[in-house]
């Protein structure tokens, strides 16, 4: 069973730098679709990013294309989410998702991915 394990939230001012770590427990030389959720109370989850660990090939939501990075060291096995110029509204729960093998037609599409992580709390302050 894979386990996701993620860190790095906390709280910024706006404008401010986080990075998100997510580490697999398992198929390190499997390639896999990892990305991030995120959800803020009250409203629907929803997507942020995805990375394919075969081709590097990624995927933004608009929401925050331009400002956040998704890479992967596959040594490490492990998924990482850079966000800079935080704002407010990317105050939410961000969530660590995979799924093996590739998803170039379901990237965004919570229903698809199997495996999800506990979660890591990003609050970002005006």
């Amino acid at each position: 069973q894979l386990q996701l394990v993620e860190s790095g939230g906390g709280s910024v001012q706006a404008g401010g730098s986080l990075k998100l770590s997510c580490a697999a427990s398992e198929y390190p030389d499997s390639n896999k679709c990892m990305g991030w959720f995120r959800q803020a109370p009250g409203k629907e989850r929803e997507w942020v990013a995805t990375i394919y660990t075969g081709t590097g090939s990624t995927f933004y939501a608009d929401s925050v294309k331009g400002r956040v990075a998704i890479s992967h060291n596959n040594a490490e096995n492990t998924v990482y989410l850079q966000m800079d110029s935080l704002k407010p509204e990317d105050t939410a729960m961000y969530y660590c998702v995979a799924n093996l093998g590739s998803c170039y037609t379901w990237y965004s599409r919570k229903d698809r991915y199997n495996y999800w992580g506990q979660g890591t709390q990003v609050t970002v302050s005006s």
